[in-house]
């Protein structure tokens, strides 16, 4: 009964979240609150939520300030120069562009938000691929995928959310799982630059002051157009053409410097900018990050620490920290949010036995030679259940299940907690993922010519990551 109950209770919150007729966060409370009454345990509700929240706050922390510390990084400037940095490198190199693309994508990435990710990549790089006449999809395709490799950050989602349904560190899932995903990561890279030379092969290369120039011509030949159909003479027209053509050479430089300017992503004269802190900026950032890395201190502090360094040296006034924090407030809510309403969801599971009993039931079902490589099942499985259904669905609804039929085979939670992190490349690209929509919508392609180009590459790019996992022995 509790295993039926138990599949209901998922059923139910992916339907209801898939069909959007509830949210995350409350399908998360309200669902297994449900259940929790029709298994006859409602008044051990408040015990298990309390159980669940307490195990959970170390997450949720982590993940407040982290947003908030990567939110100051860019309000401040500090991936500016980089952005230039990568513009410049690119030029009018379609190989150079589509590379360019993935690296902004993979570093803009570092704040954990993929709608922030595609918002500055799209406006970096969308004017490039127009003047150019490159494809678009292949933008969107090589944004999405470095933005899912680079999602599985602690503070991306999915590791905290593996980390909550498993009641796991956090960091003892992602430190570990680093050499396969920069092999993932150097993939994309690769995929990069082979897409990259067949639209070169395809347009081949030219200046940016070239591109300007051609802008010129088309706009003076419309505007003789114009005048001849008024006035039955395109003389001067002809001439304003000849003169536009007749100046490039001489005025390249100038035209490369203020084409810069027009492909600056971030305003260059925002109020938020801090260049004398740059490199204070980048130093705390390269020290949290070392940080994490060697386990120096738990990442809930090392954030915390790290957020309240910056917002008091970068905004030492009062307003305008509080300017900062509620910039950055609904990114902070709705993820803090769907960490503690898990608790209810996870608590309940657990709390009530359902969990066991649906582990039971899958160990019963998977084939006893397939029990001991539940981590490499997981990570197959990471493909099309991430694709198909939410992070909240996969690792709320379907990992505990799979880490409980893992462990009766003696695979470690944690072994399957990084095989579920495969399926992410995959995922930014799902229907379901809400970013994706800004990612085409920014770029102007149609979300079904997205899909077709980018779902074999990023199938790919999975089972590299899975690969490498099982060669390095994380998985």
């Amino acid at each position: 009964m509790l295993t039926i109950l138990g599949f209901a209770m998922i059923a139910t919150f992916l339907v209801l979240i898939m069909m959007k007729k509830m949210s995350p966060i409350a399908a998360l409370v309200l669902i297994p609150a449900l259940f929790c009454v029709f298994v006859g345990k409602g008044a051990h509700l408040g015990d298990y939520v309390i159980d669940g929240v307490t195990s959970l706050a170390p997450t949720a922390a982590m993940l407040m300030f982290a947003i908030v510390y990567f939110g100051v990084m860019i309000d401040v400037g500090l991936f500016d120069p980089i952005v230039r940095g990568i513009l410049k490198f690119a030029k009018a190199d379609p190989m150079r562009i589509v590379v360019g693309t993935a690296i902004l994508a993979a570093i803009v990435s570092l704040d954990g938000d993929g709608s922030t990710t595609f918002m500055i990549t799209v406006s970096a790089m969308y004017p490039l691929y127009k003047r150019l006449k490159m494809s678009l999809v292949v933008m969107t395709g090589v944004a999405a995928m470095a933005n899912g490799v680079m999602n599985t950050l602690p503070w991306g989602g999915p590791t905290a959310r593996a980390a909550t349904a498993l009641k796991l560190d956090a960091s003892d899932i992602f430190v570990p799982m680093i050499p396969a995903l920069l092999v993932g990561l150097l993939g994309v890279f690769v995929l990069s630059y082979f897409l990259g030379l067949r639209e070169r092969k395809r347009l081949g290369v030219l200046t940016l002051g070239e591109i300007l120039v051609e802008e010129k011509v088309e706009e003076k030949e419309s505007e003789t157009v114009l005048v001849g159909a008024g006035s039955g003479s395109g003389t001067s027209g002809t001439s304003g053409t000849e003169k536009v053509t007749g100046g490039s050479g001489s005025g390249t430089d100038a035209e490369d410097d203020d084409d810069e300017e027009r492909f600056t992503v971030l305003d260059p004269n925002r109020a938020t900018l801090r260049p004398k802190l740059y490199w204070f900026n980048a130093l705390v950032t390269v020290t949290l990050l070392t940080s994490m890395i060697m386990e120096w201190l738990p990442i809930p502090v090392l954030f915390i620490l790290g957020a309240a360094l910056v917002l008091t040296v970068n905004f030492p006034h009062i307003p305008d920290q509080k300017a900062r924090l509620a910039a950055h407030a609904d990114n902070v809510l709705n993820v803090s949010g769907m960490v503690f309403a898990a608790a209810v969801f996870t608590g309940v599971l657990q709390g009530t036995g359902m969990v066991d009993h649906m582990a039971r039931w899958m160990v019963d079902v998977i084939p006893e030679g397939m029990g001991p490589h539940m981590a490499l099942v997981t990570g197959l499985l990471s493909l099309p259940l991430t694709y198909f259904m939410s992070n909240d669905g996969f690792y709320f609804g379907v990992l505990p299940v799979l880490a409980e039929a893992g462990a009766a085979h003696g695979v470690s939670p944690l072994e399957m907690a990084r095989a579920s992190l495969v399926g992410q490349p995959l995922h930014m690209s799902s229907p379901l993922v809400p970013a994706v929509y800004v990612l085409v919508g920014m770029a102007k392609v149609e979300f079904g010519d997205h899909t077709r180009f980018v779902v074999k590459w990023a199938a790919l790019t999975c089972l590299i990551i899975l690969a490498a996992g099982i060669v390095f022995g994380i998985i």
